[in-house]
């Protein structure tokens, strides 16, 4: 399918072909007003070799976008994007909110690994891994955290022995999310323990099937586990597939490129979530016109009005990163993004706790899931960088603030 480069021309076709491809029964699920939490993991599209579709629906409308690109709309055609420009996949997502249509898939592959192949894969690693990620036909895990590497991400002490033809590893990752669930993952493994500590690490892809690679879900407060340990005990990962493509993402030893660039990604996807809010498309008004007596509460309706204003600031503040974003990159400032997003995020729950009160405080709420989304956001101080060390990067790469 060939997409209009003019722009109104594109908002009438892609709006046909969302209303063509995307079922009723998949649409509205955010402006149900009995469920005013987000939509639970069951009812995202995260693709996969294992993963168990909602519905034939479900199945359908990402196969559909896949077909065309879709899923990963701003990526080259040649990879199994749609090669669209940045103002048309604002279009599209414009489109997709106001049909009440979810993303066809979401996925790390095309959140973190895709942008970091474009940028330091070869040829033959991309046209292999892209695709597999736009057709939803390969669940990625990121293997990063270790529990003495967390913020000083640098230390990671996972050791890949060479032997030759292949590597041995060993070691543990920490907080691995969806590792449970994942068919590779890829991590930062330290193959050299001579240099120094940013200097000896490989971004390496790595099969979850391979033996002696075990996952363990970690409980969290909100009763659900997104997160698990994940355990290398002499787990061979060969230097090269039967094809010769190598499994190592970038240079040998020079990972940290690969993990800041793809740190930068995390952090403007973990930022994004704040500007798009927890509210699931409705307003912060109607919700309160729900609820008897709350839009005569004075200081509860200044508090959502301005959670309202700061929410669309953010999003304007990301559509204007993601233009210098195509000029070169944000570098440091993803770390402003992540942290104001983060923060927004935790903001809107707690607005949303309030206007719904012990209603939405219940574990088994009228509301879905709120109490349970509401103590995830917790976890949003931690994850792609704690706020400390946000902070921190803003103060002295941003800022340039003097420090001793």
């Amino acid at each position: 399918m060939e997409f209009s480069e003019d722009l109104e021309a594109f908002r009438t076709q892609i709006r046909e072909w969302i209303n063509a491809h995307c079922a009723s029964d998949l649409r509205g699920r955010s402006q149900d007003a009995t469920a005013i939490a987000p939509g639970t993991d069951n009812a995202i599209c995260w693709g996969g070799r294992n993963f168990n579709f909602a519905s034939a629906t479900q199945r359908n409308w990402m196969e559909a976008a896949a077909e065309v690109g879709m899923t990963a709309p701003s990526w080259p055609k040649a990879y199994g994007g749609a090669g669209l420009s940045r103002a048309q996949v604002k279009i599209y997502h414009e489109e997709l909110k106001a049909a009440g249509a979810p993303v066809p898939l979401q996925s790390f592959g095309i959140w973190m690994l895709g942008p970091a192949l474009l940028a330091f894969g070869t040829e033959e690693q991309k046209k292999h891994y892209l695709p597999q990620i736009t057709r939803g036909e390969i669940r990625w895990c990121q293997g990063y955290s270790e529990p003495g590497a967390g913020s000083d991400l640098a230390n990671v002490q996972t050791w890949a022995e060479d032997k030759g033809d292949h590597w041995i590893i060993n070691g543990q990752k920490i907080w691995t999310s969806y590792a449970d669930k994942a068919d590779w993952i890829f991590a930062l493994i330290r193959t050299d323990r001579d240099a120094p500590k940013h200097k000896g690490i490989s971004f390496m892809l790595i099969d979850m099937e391979s033996e002696g690679l075990t996952t363990r879900p970690i409980r969290l407060i909100s009763g659900k586990s997104p997160f698990c340990e994940t355990f290398f005990e002499n787990v061979k990962v060969p230097k090269q597939d039967p094809n010769g493509m190598s499994r190592i993402v970038g240079e040998l030893n020079r990972g940290w490129d690969v993990a800041k660039h793809l740190l930068t990604h995390e952090r403007e996807m973990i930022g994004s979530s704040g500007s798009a809010g927890p509210l699931g498309g409705r307003s912060v008004g109607a919700i309160m016109n729900d609820e008897n007596g709350l839009q005569d509460n004075a200081p509860l309706r200044y508090e959502a009005m301005k959670y309202e204003v700061d929410s669309m600031a953010m999003g304007l503040t990301l559509d204007r990163y993601k233009d210098m974003a195509k000029k070169g990159g944000v570098g440091h400032a993803s770390a402003m993004l992540k942290y104001e997003g983060t923060e927004l995020n935790k903001r809107g729950y707690e607005l949303l706790m309030s206007l719904t009160g012990s209603d939405g405080a219940a574990w088994d709420s009228p509301h879905g899931e709120l109490a349970s989304e509401w103590l995830r956001t917790k976890a949003n101080s931690i994850e792609g960088g704690t706020t400390e060390v946000m902070l921190d990067i803003i103060a002295k790469r941003v800022l340039e603030l003097p420090y001793k």
